[in-house]
Formats: structure tokens, C-alpha cells, sequence
């Protein structure tokens, strides 16, 4: 057991830096440095047996992006604000393409994991991988095409409002025929 608690040393001086996980050993009664281990060993058996993967990725690569994204609206300064507006176009095309190749990356192994390593790497401020992107690819995709994507959204935009319209239509139609 020692030779255990000499090995994580070095984890729990780490882990010091974080208040809540001393309040979190207080209250559970039980090492930060197990608690995060096990947690780590939890997320792991997850992504190996893909149960709930799919969820957990999703999370991540939303629930902390929209936190980060919250804070640095708060802020004064900008270059936080330009990190998470990239984070969020990099995030949307991505969902936008893999809703449309989904039947595929179901058979590819450990998608999910791929994917929230993926998502970690573009989000995190010390990657900055969303901003790499961008920068290299996606900036000039889209400056290329702006008037065909603006063009197609004003098509989809009438095309909305025809349905609504017809829609709005033929529900006044039922209604008067039911009176």
C-alpha cells in the first residue's frame, strides 16, 4: 500500500491546485488522488465498451465550451471571445458533417472516443486546435463559397416561409370547414 501512495504522490500534489477535490476527499472520505484514478478508470471502461460515449462527448464538447463561452462574454477582453466564436464554428460544421456521413462512422471502432479527443483538442485553450482549423482550412472554405452559402441560406430561408405559409393556409382551410 505504500508503494501505492508513493506512486500517486506526485498526482496528489497536482490535484492540490484544485479546491473542490479537497472538499470532494473531506466530504467522501476518500484520497483525491483514488477519487480522480477511478474516475479516469471509469471514463476509460466507457469509451473501450462505448456505453454512453456517445452522450458523453456530446456533453463535453458542448457544456464546457458554453461555460467558457458564458465567461468570456463577461470579460473585457476579446481574444477569449474570438477562441470560443472559432470553437463554434469548427464545432458546427463538424456536427453538420457528421450528420450527414452518421451511418458511416457507426462502424468505425471508438468513433466516440475519436471524437472527444477530437472535441478536447479543438476546445482547449492550450491546443487552441479549433483556432488551427480555422485558420487553415475552413477560413478560406468559406471565404471561397460566402455568396453559394448565402445564397442557399436566403433559398432555405423562402423555402420556410412558403411551408409556413402553406401551412397556415391549409389550417385556416380544416378550420373553417369544421365550423
Amino acid at each position: 500500500m505504500d508503494q501505492i501512495t508513493e506512486k500517486l504522490a506526485p498526482l496528489r500534489k497536482k490535484l492540490d491546485k484544485y479546491p473542490q477535490l479537497q472538499q470532494l476527499e473531506d466530504q467522501a472520505k476518500v484520497p483525491k488522488e483514488v477519487i480522480v484514478c477511478g474516475a479516469g478508470a471509469f471514463l476509460a471502461l466507457i469509451m473501450v465498451f462505448g456505453i454512453g460515449i456517445a452522450s458523453l462527448s456530446s456533453l463535453v464538447g458542448f457544456l464546457y465550451p458554453a461555460l467558457k463561452s458564458f465567461q468570456a462574454i463577461e470579460t473585457k477582453t476579446k481574444g477569449d471571445d474570438v477562441q470560443w466564436l472559432v470553437y463554434w464554428v469548427i464545432f458546427a460544421f463538424f456536427s453538420i458533417l457528421e450528420t450527414f456521413v452518421d451511418i458511416l462512422l457507426y462502424w468505425v471502432p471508438f468513433y466516440y472516443a475519436f471524437k472527444l479527443a477530437f472535441l478536447l483538442w479543438a476546445m482547449l485553450p492550450q491546443t487552441k486546435g479549433a483556432k488551427f482549423l480555422y485558420d487553415s482550412f475552413l477560413k478560406d472554405f468559406l471565404k471561397k463559397n460566402e455568396s453559394r452559402i448565402d445564397s442557399a441560406m436566403n433559398n432555405a430561408k423562402n423555402a420556410a416561409a412558403d411551408v409556413a405559409n402553406t401551412a397556415q393556409e391549409v389550417v385556416g382551410e380544416v378550420s373553417k370547414k369544421d365550423t
